[in-house]
């Protein structure tokens, strides 16, 4: 099978060839049909993440069909499964047994601690993979299993009665939960980096009430704000959008020092928080509510050995939506 791999800090990816895995106990082997780009895979390539072990194939956001299952699992072959960022926790730690196995001190990530989906095969536990339905293409599907269910556990941070949210940094996660959110009927500020008009164009497509650059407040004070763009400088940016009361959170796996700011900033009974990971709740909970509105992922595809590519245009900004490599079977 061939499969982008990444073998040294700052990359970039290499093509290489590799035997079909064979799928151990609990495990299926899927023929990956698209896997999306994640911010989170710059991370790992320029080794901001702790304890990378290298070569890694990189790649969460996975849409596969099952081709074998390993002894213990009973799914049918051609079975249609999405794999998501959490691919394993232990079950057992205090963590685990009270409904935050995003938390697991014990817990592996797919495209990080686990081979992921850049790959025409990849290996995944059956246990933390899901069902996915036919209304989605595999391209459009494959931003749901990151972007979508970060976003959506972003959302549910942000406290009830929502009824005006900001988000800073309009990419793929924002793409998505900004339509979660006006489905609900909260109003929609979006922050983006000075000048890039196409992000801004693209939120106003959305719907959304407010459009303007990270540096700017809008006209009225905001219930809560998630911020995606894994810039630090953006925290007291975003406490000082909302109001008394109100939360911000930080969705990103990582992100640049917060500078200091003053304490007036968070008084006032202000939240700010992070979000880790995902739960397979969250992943269950999303896509059964995807299933029943009209998400629409934007999404821009890219052959498997133009992985590099999708990298470099998303780091650059060039991208609208989503990055989702596609397999050469899907392409033709």
């Amino acid at each position: 099978m061939k499969v982008m791999v990444l073998e040294k800090r700052g990359g970039p990816l290499q093509a290489r060839e590799r035997p079909i895995p064979v799928p151990g106990p609990g495990q299926v082997l899927l023929k990956v049909e698209a896997c999306a780009v994640c911010r989170t895979d710059l991370h790992l390539l320029d080794g901001e993440l702790p304890e990378i072990h290298y070569p890694i194939v990189p790649g969460h956001e996975i849409i596969g069909h099952v081709a074998s299952c390993g002894p213990g699992v009973m799914l049918e072959n051609g079975m249609r499964l999405g794999v998501p960022w959490l691919g394993y926790s232990c079950g057992e730690c205090w963590y685990c047994l009270h409904e935050q196995e995003n938390l697991c001190d014990r817990a592996r990530f797919t495209g990080y601690q686990i081979d992921g989906g850049f790959a025409e095969y990849t290996l995944a536990d059956h246990r933390f993979c899901f069902p996915i339905s036919s209304d989605y293409s595999a391209a459009e599907a494959a931003p749901l299993m990151c972007a979508g269910l970060i976003g959506y556990r972003s959302l549910s941070m942000c406290g009830n009665d929502l009824q005006r949210l900001g988000i800073y940094g309009f990419g793929a996660a924002a793409h998505i939960v900004a339509q979660v959110a006006l489905w609900q009927g909260i109003s929609l500020y979006a922050f983006t980096r000075p000048g890039d008009e196409r992000a801004q164009l693209f939120a106003h497509h959305l719907g959304a009430t407010w459009v303007g650059s990270s540096n700017q407040l809008p006209d009225v004070p905001l219930d809560a704000a998630i911020i995606f763009a894994p810039v630090g400088d953006l925290v007291p940016a975003a406490l000082r959008a909302v109001r008394k009361g109100g939360s911000v959170v930080c969705g990103g796996i990582h992100m640049s020092d917060i500078p200091s700011f003053p304490y007036a900033l968070l008084w006032g009974e202000r939240q700010l928080r992070s979000v880790a990971n995902l739960t397979r709740k969250d992943g269950e909970k999303f896509l059964e509510l995807a299933s029943n509105t009209t998400i629409h992922t934007q999404v821009e595809c890219y052959p498997l050995h133009a992985a590099n590519e999708a990298l470099t245009n998303l780091r650059e900004g060039k991208l609208t939506g989503a990055a989702v490599l596609v397999m050469a079977e899907v392409n033709s």
